[in-house]
């Protein structure tokens, strides 16, 4: 039996409304992390940078650990790893609500929320995707799902802020950590058929082979380079922007608002990558995302800090966010296929991560070092622009197997 021909079982509204909805709740949730960095470090009397490097661990954390959840999605269906997933989301917040020590911040917020994230959100989510919606709608659907993470930004955030200046930074954390678990009954509705049937083993490559002919491509290797720089970008932006803008005299609301935005126009910025990269070269489509953040970036450092001009680039960078998932992701599928889709998807997010590690350490350190984050925002342009020239070169084709099974 073809690789592509099995695990259409389940329904495309099925998969986007349980897949959207998982997606929504986990990346919601990890959003709104950067609003709880002046409570915790002033509450527990540690320095940015502690709070910083549990973030950067938790971010290092999921990226390693979407490669393995990637691998136990594609081999046994995402149904267990994903609700494996969201309790130990619910077991770090409470872990993170309750540390007393910097070591156990970074084992609760940093280690056990990073392996959870890592279950629950796009490498697992996509793998169900691409093995359940055709490739004339793929792109597209994968748009959906990540404008449903934005859209978990814009509804979350404003949240989290309420429930923190309401609650208390720790209750806050323990509510969330029973929102969490509604992730288990959603990911019911993901659970695949064909994978209880055994039917996931029959496939063309081992897992040895799939990784040995991905990392021998140059096209893998781009992708990854620039998600490196996405990771960086963003991660540093969410994380340090609310205390960028505390520094700065802005008010905490602003802060809430700002985050707010980025997630409600990475809606739309989200779902138009999706779309488009069903009509043009995906590349392209990446090459100006990353262009257009450094342009954004730069215009905001010159431009007077008012709210208005905050709000201004909190939606310019709405649209670029999360706009490179779709057709990241959508190339990997379209180059190499989708029975390792979940395992490759996770590895090429691993170098997205280790750019979040270090943008949102750089962050917390140069902070600490300086005084202000002005270095770092000046990497952050650099790397933009860098890649953006990366992703040029990309070939999008399928790659021609000389074993390949040829259908019948």
């Amino acid at each position: 039996m073809p690789t592509n021909s099995i695990h259409k079982t389940l329904s495309l509204e099925q998969v986007l409304i349980c897949g959207a909805t998982i997606v929504t709740l986990s990346m919601g949730i990890r959003h709104g992390f950067g609003l709880w960095l002046q409570p915790v470090t002033q509450s527990q009397g540690w320095s940015r940078e502690t709070f910083a490097f549990a973030m950067a661990l938790q971010n290092l954390v999921w990226g390693f650990s979407g490669i393995f959840a990637g691998m136990l999605a594609d081999r046994f269906g995402a149904f267990r790893v994903i609700a494996g997933g969201a309790v130990l989301y619910a077991l770090g917040l409470l872990g993170m609500a309750f540390a007393v020590t910097p070591l156990m911040l970074s084992a609760t917020a940093g280690v056990l929320i990073g392996m959870a994230q890592a279950g629950t959100t796009y490498a697992v989510i996509y793998g169900v995707i691409g093995r359940n919606v055709s490739p004339e709608r793929r792109s597209w659907a994968m748009g959906v799902a990540a404008a449903a993470g934005s859209f978990g930004q814009f509804l979350m955030v404003p949240t989290e802020g309420f429930l923190i200046g309401s609650l208390g930074w720790q209750e806050a954390l323990i509510v969330l950590a029973a929102a969490t678990l509604l992730i288990v009954p959603l990911a019911w509705g993901l659970r695949e058929p064909d994978f209880s049937a055994g039917l996931a083993g029959r496939r063309e490559q081992s897992v040895i082979q799939a990784l040995t002919e991905a990392f021998r491509y140059p096209s893998f290797q781009l992708l990854m380079a620039g998600y490196f720089v996405c990771g960086f970008q963003v991660v540093f932006i969410g994380v340090h922007m609310p205390s960028y803008l505390r520094d700065k005299g802005l008010s905490p609301q602003v802060a809430s608002y700002s985050l707010a935005l980025i997630g409600l126009f990475n809606v739309f910025g989200t779902y138009a990558a999706g779309v488009l990269g069903q009509k043009m070269q995906k590349k392209n489509i990446l090459a100006f995302i990353y262009f257009a953040r450094s342009i954004a970036i730069g215009l905001f450092l010159v431009a007077p800090l008012t709210p208005l001009s905050v709000y201004i680039f909190s939606s310019m960078m709405g649209l670029l966010w999360l706009s490179t998932v779709p057709p990241t992701n959508a190339t990997v599928a379209q180059i190499f296929g989708v029975a390792h889709l979940s395992m490759l998807s996770g590895f090429v997010f691993f170098s997205h991560q280790i750019g979040s590690f270090m943008g949102v350490w750089l962050g917390g350190y140069l902070y600490d070092q300086t005084g202000n984050y002005d270095v770092v925002w000046y990497i952050a342009i650099a790397l933009g622009i860098l890649a953006a020239l990366v992703n040029l070169p990309i070939k999008e084709a399928s790659i021609v197997r000389k074993t390949a099974i040829q259908a019948n």
